[in-house]
């Protein structure tokens, strides 16, 4: 049932990004980018998001348990630190240049496109890069 449900998450969001725009880094660039032709309509696919999250996270979040899982796994993590402003600094970066993020790089891995090959593999890689050096 776990397995399942993650699946059919996974596919739903992949298709809203998909409907969205937000696979195409031209689009995710021209909404970044306030200093040409502005694409406002990314800001609505987030407005969007954000609300169906702010409702249904206090509706979930009053049941006594999730529905696949024993227990809720929220952060309790309240402050900044160096890693948080750091990665959030990348992510930020890397989203501006590339136009992607990883959600839509690895859905972008069903076009068959090469960039999204190497940009999945360069998260990868970076990720694991991190851990590595976290482990020194």
């Amino acid at each position: 049932m776990k397995n399942l449900t993650s699946f059919i998450s996974g596919l739903l969001f992949s298709l809203g990004l998909g409907i969205s725009g937000m696979l195409n880094p031209v689009k995710v660039k021209g909404f970044l980018d306030l200093t040409r032709i502005w694409d406002p309509s990314l800001m609505f696919v987030m407005i969007g998001a954000i609300a169906v999250y702010a409702i249904l996270f206090r509706i979930i979040t009053k049941r006594s348990k999730p529905i696949c899982e024993k227990d809720f796994s929220l952060p309790t993590k309240k402050d900044l630190d160096f890693k948080l402003i750091t990665g959030s600094a990348l992510f930020g970066i890397g989203w501006g240049i590339a136009g992607i993020c990883p959600g839509p790089g690895i859905a972008n891995l069903a076009t068959g496109l090469s960039s999204a090959f190497v940009f999945v593999i360069v998260m990868v890689l970076s990720m694991w890069s991190v851990r590595f050096l976290e482990n020194r």
